[in-house]
This record gives structure tokens, C-alpha cells and sequence, in this order.
């Protein structure tokens, strides 16, 4: 065994685990609660650990604690390690039969309620003895879950810088432009998002990926024109949709929000851009030290029930729901 590994083999795990508790805690007693331990035994588990390592991870004192510049970088390091334990122990426990277990899955707010209601009943039929644990989160938050261990996959939309997890594209869809019955844009056929007033452009909070895709495709329509948009902001999907109702702006939407009926029973009306029109991709992430049978078996039953969402997608049609 070369030496830098016996070195390593002097970690455990269970002191890496301390570590990341206390992080989350910045308290000694309440992050011994959560790892079921006394504080002597957690206190003297991370001593042991910076004896090892021969660094100072955490400074304490009788009123805070702080990690060192050092500690927060071997604490990142730390999630990955005990993902990657994880992983391992997944493997083994799901090695007999890839269709039965837990499956912690996440997705962005714009698309789950848009294409996992069907998916999940799709998957349930396929494999009836898994259970799978379902997390809406931002990207933000999704990527670093994943990345530490507490999901297995994530639903999401590319393009999005995803660090060291792997991807698989499983299709693309269009942003669709959504204005009130009333409004000009309404009334045309394609809209050009060149020629976009980006001014009446309402978007999503800080934090929804939606948002960074609708200020690309349109700085790139506008060749890189410096954009200036409405300053009201929207906290869901529903509400940019009200708001858009109310007159208050334009939106892109992706085609999947548009075709599950989201607008009907509104006086808003969706139109698909001018080509070419921007899309994004829908991709599962996950960890590249994952290959446990079940996240293998899923991720493969999860395209194969996307295919037809994919194809279906495909139709491009002025879209209005009005409510007659």
C-alpha cells in the first residue's frame, strides 16, 4: 500500500461525520445530540482528527465556535468522503434487486410539479417496492445535496455549472412567451425576443435557475445589449403567472409548465418564440462514484418514461386558456 494511503486509513469516518455536524451546528452540544454521542466523545473524536491531519480545523471557545480557513475546506472535502461511503454501502445493499429500496429525489420548483406527478406514477408502476423521497429545491441547493450525499439524484435544467457531478441529458424544451390576453405581444404569431421591450420582463426570485436562462437567451437575441428588467420579482411559477395576468409584464415559461394546463382558467395567453427559439435541457445529476444497482435501474426507467414527454413536446402551437 503507498504511504500517502496508510496515511489516509488513520481517518474514520466517523470523526469526518463530527466534523460535518459540527459545521452545520457551530455547536458542540447540539451537533453531539445529532450524532447520538456525548460532547466529551465528539469534542475528543475531532481532537483525535486534528491530531491526525496535524492542523487546527476548529477553534473554540466557552461562547463560539469558528472553523479555520483550512477546516472549512477539509469540511467540504469531508461531505464528499462520507457521500462517497455512502455510495459504497448503497452498492453492496442493493446489489439483489435493483427495483426495491429508498431513493432520495429532487427537482427544481419549475419543473416538478410540471413532470414528476406522471413520472413518479410511471415509476411506481415499473418498480413498485421502491420508495423514493422527494426534496423541491432550488439548483443551488439540489447540487450541493447531491454532492453531499443526502440525495441520490436531481432533476434539473442545464446549461448550469454542476462541479464534479455527472450528467445525463434527457431532453430539451423550449421557453414560451406568456402575456396577458390584452397585451401586444399577445397578438403575435411568433414573438421575436429580439425585439423584446426587456424592461416589461418579469422574472423569478434570486436562486431559480429559470430566471439566469431567460437574461441568457435574451442578452444573446440582443447580441449583449445591456438588459434593464422589471423590477418586480416573483417567488413561484403561479404567481409570475398572475402577475403576468394582472398586466404587470411579460415572462418565458418553459413548454412543459405551458402544456400542463398551468394557464388554464386565466386570461394569459403563451406564445412560442421565433426561431431560434431558446431552449433548455432537462438532466438528471448525479454523483460519478454512484453505480449502485438502484440509481443505475432508475436513472434508466426515468428516461425511458421521458421519451414520450420528450416527443410531445416537440409540437409547437399557439397556446390560449382563456376561460370562456
Amino acid at each position: 500500500m503507498p504511504a500517502a494511503l496508510r496515511s489516509a486509513a488513520n481517518l474514520s469516518f466517523k470523526q469526518l461525520y463530527y466534523l460535518v455536524t459540527l459545521r452545520e451546528t457551530l455547536n458542540f452540544t447540539r451537533a453531539a445530540e445529532r450524532c447520538f454521542v456525548t460532547q466529551s466523545t465528539l469534542s475528543g473524536g475531532l481532537k483525535e482528527l486534528e491530531s491526525t491531519l496535524g492542523v487546527t480545523l476548529v477553534e473554540r471557545d466557552r461562547q463560539n465556535v469558528r472553523f479555520t480557513t483550512l477546516g472549512e475546506s477539509v469540511a467540504d472535502m469531508a461531505y464528499r468522503l462520507l457521500s462517497d461511503g455512502q455510495d459504497l454501502v448503497t452498492r453492496c445493499q442493493t446489489e439483489q434487486d435493483p427495483t426495491q429500496g429508498v431513493l432520495h429525489l429532487g427537482a427544481i420548483p419549475t419543473i416538478a410539479p410540471f413532470l414528476l406527478p406522471k413520472l413518479l406514477r410511471d415509476l411506481r408502476q415499473s418498480m413498485p417496492k421502491l420508495r423514493v423521497i422527494l426534496r423541491e429545491e432550488p439548483t443551488h441547493t439540489l447540487l450541493q445535496q447531491v454532492d453531499r450525499g443526502e440525495l441520490d439524484l436531481a432533476i434539473l435544467a442545464l446549461p448550469m455549472d454542476v462541479g464534479r457531478l455527472h450528467t445525463e441529458t434527457l431532453f430539451s424544451e423550449e421557453l414560451w412567451l406568456v402575456a396577458s390576453a390584452e397585451d401586444a405581444y399577445a397578438k403575435l404569431e411568433k414573438p421575436q425576443l429580439n425585439k423584446l421591450d426587456t424592461q416589461r420582463l418579469l422574472l423569478l426570485s434570486e436562486g431559480h435557475c429559470l430566471s439566469e436562462h431567460t437574461l441568457q437567451a435574451c442578452e444573446r437575441a440582443q447580441r449583449g445589449r445591456a438588459l434593464t428588467t422589471s423590477e418586480i420579482e416573483a417567488t413561484s411559477v403561479a404567481t409570475l403567472v398572475q402577475m403576468v395576468e394582472a398586466g404587470l409584464g411579460v415572462a418565458l415559461l418553459p413548454e412543459m409548465a405551458i402544456q400542463s394546463r398551468l394557464l388554464q382558467g386565466s386570461d394569459v395567453i403563451a406564445r412560442p418564440l421565433a426561431t431560434p427559439a431558446p431552449k433548455r435541457d432537462i438532466a438528471l445529476v448525479r454523483r460519478p462514484t454512484q453505480s449502485s444497482n438502484i440509481v443505475t435501474e432508475t436513472v434508466k426507467r426515468l428516461a425511458t418514461a421521458l421519451r414520450p414527454h420528450q416527443a410531445s413536446g416537440a409540437k409547437r402551437s399557439t397556446v390560449s386558456q382563456r376561460k370562456r
